[in-house]
């Protein structure tokens, strides 16, 4: 150390504690980068010094802007890495020159002073996260030691002082980096099962399915949502109002016909005219008796009953009392609990290869922990909007078990085929720049 000897110890002491007033007051990062190679200078009489964060040069004596293809910036990245890797970069000392290999001892010739010292920075842990390099002609003294070492950790506050939330990493070797990225690729071509969620219900398989026999308003619900219903149980009924009038004036104008055809037929005897009409109003009867028969079988329809055992599956007899609808509406079905089928909704966005007899699971919003297996029976070709408004394509399951109550809603998971972790994880974002970037 190029420090005074004896009564001047207090000069020594005081441009000590002024390095660490300005290393404390730097009021940015490289402020104090700038301070730590050049301010202790005149104290420590080295000839050159380079701040390392994260094994890279940050800063260099005497230098404003740092070159990374440097010589010198490159020698000293080069050496503390190999310090590092012997694990000697944790304490501060003097740099041991045997400890590097042959070309990093040649470039120290050429490079630095004889003499190196090593001043480690750490964080709050006590880990490295980067250093100075001081290097000058006279070897360094156990006083240099002490004062560089209670220096080093004021620096080390202070860099941390400014960059609190970034946390200084050295680097990894390079082969080890290379291993990493090695693992890492293998493990994105592991061979994982392709799968992909869906919304689903349970429906009813092979249903009768029950529709408005004519166009009216339904008078009322004779059953409710999820009833047990016999053969040739009353299910729904019409207004019948209108049709029984037009039953009773199609009754009354048969008669007219009827009377009229009678009168004729008496006639006939006497009247030729009235025999020539004969054929005419026998065909007005027949066309009064046709429509009368229609009134009939029209107010016969206006009770609609079951052709089979089973449970009304339906949402709201509410939203349908009192309500016009046209002949073949879909009213309800009647189906029997034990046979029902799993319909699914896909998106076309998660559309996967899906082949027959694919594995499906269904984890039902009631009963999310479940989990009821079914097999893929059929799948749509084109995609048809659901009732959200979103192209779907229709897949229809069979239970390989007892399938759940009809009606219930969950979530689909479908097993598709195995394929690359990569493809599994990437295919919507890559799909998604597709149709962003158009190529």
């Amino acid at each position: 150390m190029n420090a005074p000897a004896g009564g001047l110890i207090e000069q020594v002491f005081a441009q000590f504690l002024a390095l660490e007033t300005q290393a404390r007051q730097a009021a940015t990062a490289e402020a104090l980068a700038f301070s730590l190679v050049n301010d202790s200078q005149p104290l420590f009489g080295y000839r050159h010094a380079a701040l390392l964060i994260a094994g890279k040069v940050r800063a260099l004596t005497g230098i404003s802007v740092v070159e990374a293809n440097a010589p010198f910036v490159a020698f000293v990245e080069r050496a503390t890495a190999q310090l590092r890797a012997q694990g000697l970069h944790a304490e501060p000392g003097s740099v041991p020159s045997n400890r590097l290999d042959e070309p990093t001892r040649t470039d120290w010739a050429t490079l630095s002073a004889a003499h190196a010292f090593w001043l480690p920075l750490k964080d709050r842990k006590g880990e490295a996260f980067g250093g100075l390099w001081l290097a000058r002609e006279q070897p360094w003294t156990a006083t240099d030691h002490a004062l560089l070492g209670q220096l080093g950790d004021c620096y080390s506050h202070a860099w941390l002082a400014l960059a609190p939330h970034k946390a200084w990493r050295l680097r990894w070797p390079r082969r080890k980096v290379l291993l990493v990225a090695a693992a890492l690729a293998g493990l994105l071509l592991v061979p994982v099962r392709q799968s992909v969620l869906a919304p689903a219900e349970v429906v009813p398989l092979g249903s009768q399915v029950i529709a408005a026999p004519l166009d009216g308003v339904i008078a009322e619900f004779a059953v409710k949502p999820n009833q047990l219903v016999r053969k040739d149980d009353l299910l729904v009924r019409f207004d019948a109002t209108s049709l029984r009038a037009q039953a009773d004036v199609a009754e009354r104008s048969l008669a007219v016909a009827e009377a009229e055809h009678k009168a004729s037929a008496q006639r006939a005897f006497a009247d030729a005219e009235s025999g020539a009409r004969l054929d005419l109003l026998a065909a007005r009867v027949e066309q009064k008796r046709a429509e009368r028969d229609y009134a009939r079988a029209l107010l016969a329809r206006t009770d609609v009953r079951s052709e089979r055992d089973g449970i009304a599956v339906f949402a709201d007899a509410e939203r349908w009392t009192g309500r016009p609808v046209q002949t073949g509406e879909r009213l309800m079905d009647i189906a029997d609990p034990q046979q029902a089928e799993l319909r699914i909704e896909l998106p076309v966005g998660d559309a996967i290869d899906l082949q027959a007899s694919s594995e499906v699971a269904l984890f039902l919003d009631s009963d999310p922990l479940d989990r009821h297996v079914a097999r893929l029976q059929r799948q749509a070709y084109e995609a048809q909007p659901n009732a959200a408004g979103q192209l779907a394509y229709r897949l229809d399951a069979s239970f390989a078990d007892r399938p759940p109550r009809i009606g219930l809603r969950g979530t689909a998971k479908l097993y598709g085929d195995r394929v690359p972790l990569a493809l599994y994880l990437l295919r919507r974002p890559v799909a998604a720049l597709r149709q962003g970037i158009g190529f």
